[in-house]
């Protein structure tokens, strides 16, 4: 009987001092783990380094002696079990443990399985009085934290993806709101204004910018034409500039604007984007004066056919297309059938005739004789640098230098600038940006037209 009480009053005092706190954290972790009782506490604490080995417990005559003991302090054990400075588990066995009643107890000689048993009433809460497997993530937190937290992770990045995916869209709305309203700038009304507002010498500035071509645009026939009257008939404008970036279009449409400009009366000064070629050249070379950059691809001068032979890919395909032509050479231009001798020698025959007039209309623009131009109609296009050398430009320069020149041709010293746009360039030329079935864009340009219009009465 004498061991008993030993073993009760040394769990009735504090932790033993020779005790480090590390192997009190690693004798807690066990007892989260197993919250059965103090039997399993004991059995998890025996793998623990101790002098002597735990799995030999030696039978006590009286096993419930503790248990008698233990129960007048159950009060005390639990208030061990609050975060205090001094953990105050006055008998660490003094908490009910119904597996543990029978268990035998451990020989006086060997405290430490008192210890352990001690230190289970905390064995969920740090010296520190912080939850095990809590914020300091203990390596034996629950799979249910784990779980909870793994959800909400992904919980945040899912909103994160949401966020993003919004401003993504917002982006691009407004990226393709400034690309509408940039591509309708140049087909608004806002021409006409400027020009009603001058009351002083001015230049006006011609952007040409886009496929040589019919489309009712500045680079067509009729909209270079419209321009061109807007300047020659306002008494402020006493020059003009065209800033020009392009690769050329349709020969008809540029031998017309040719002609538009051949007939201005004003001084007429290019300014020469990236690119100045050909049908676009041929526009440029009516003109006073022609700036360019050191790199602008200039000249281009030629003229070219396409034909597609599609019939080697319809063979293969086992599509046979028949037609039926007043003439034998009504479908050459089709692409379902390779063309004759005859026929590539005619059509030959056509591009030099419509070439020979793009040179003459250079030559005379450009004061030069018709067999120099030749030799330089290479269909090549030259850089600033060379075109200067070659005769086909004037001089490198800007736009602003182009505009000072244009000054300097007319004879004004004081001046501004205005820039020329369309005035009659309504949407019903959508119709042919936006495909073939322009039935049902009409309908959806007349609807746009009357709402503009109920808009301008409020």
């Amino acid at each position: 009987m004498p061991p008993v009480p030993q073993s009760i009053s040394q769990s009735a005092d504090p932790l033993p001092q020779t005790q480090p706190a590390d192997s009190q954290r690693e004798l807690q972790v066990p007892s989260q783990e197993q919250q059965g009782g103090a039997e399993q506490v004991q059995t998890s604490a025996q793998p623990q380094p101790a002098p002597q080995p735990a799995a030999q417990p030696q039978p006590q005559p009286t096993a419930a002696q503790p248990q008698t003991s233990a129960r007048p302090t159950a009060a005390q054990a639990q208030a061990s079990a609050q975060p205090q400075p001094q953990p105050a588990a006055q008998p660490a066995a003094a908490q009910p443990q119904p597996a543990a009643q029978s268990t035998p107890q451990p020989s006086p000689a060997r405290p430490e399985p008192s210890a352990r048993v001690q230190a289970a009433p905390q064995a969920f809460r740090t010296p520190a009085g912080t939850p095990v497997g809590g914020p300091s993530g203990s390596p034996y937190a629950s799979a249910k934290q784990f779980s909870a937290t793994g959800v909400q992770q992904k919980s945040g990045r899912g909103w994160i993806v949401a966020i993003v995916a919004i401003v993504c869209l917002f982006a691009f709305m407004a990226f393709s709101v400034k690309a509408c309203n940039d591509s309708m700038s140049s087909i608004s009304t806002l021409g006409g204004k400027g020009l009603s507002d001058l009351n002083e010498d001015a230049v006006a500035i011609l952007e040409l910018d886009g496929t040589i071509q019919y489309d009712g645009s500045a680079c067509s026939p009729e909209g270079f034409k419209e321009l061109l009257d807007q300047a020659q008939d306002d008494e402020h404008v006493k020059a003009l500039v065209i800033r020009v970036n392009s690769g050329g279009g349709t020969a008809t449409a540029g031998e017309e604007m040719a002609e538009y400009l051949r007939q201005f009366e004003k001084p007429v000064v290019i300014s020469s984007a990236s690119i100045n070629a050909s049908a676009a050249y041929e526009i440029s070379a009516q003109a006073d004066y022609i700036y360019v950059a050191k790199s602008t691809e200039i000249g281009s001068i030629g003229t070219a056919m396409e034909v597609t032979d599609l019939s080697g890919l319809m063979e293969k395909l086992g599509i046979r297309m028949e037609t039926i032509t007043s003439a034998d050479s009504k479908d050459s231009s089709y692409g379902y059938r390779p063309l004759s001798d005859e026929e590539r020698a005619y059509y030959k025959r056509m591009i030099d005739q419509i070439n020979d007039m793009f040179i003459e209309n250079v030559a005379e623009g450009r004061h030069m004789d018709v067999a120099k131009v030749r030799k330089l109609a290479t269909g090549l296009v030259f850089t600033g640098v060379d075109s200067i050398d070659n005769g086909l430009a004037d001089a490198i320069g800007t736009r602003e230098d182009a505009i000072k020149k244009a000054a300097e041709l007319a004879g004004i010293a004081d001046y501004t600038t205005v820039n020329l746009s369309m005035t009659n360039y309504d949407l019903s030329e959508l119709a042919y940006l936006l495909g073939e079935d322009r039935s049902a864009t009409r309908e959806l340009i007349t609807l746009l037209e009357k709402a503009e219009q109920g808009s301008n009465l409020h």
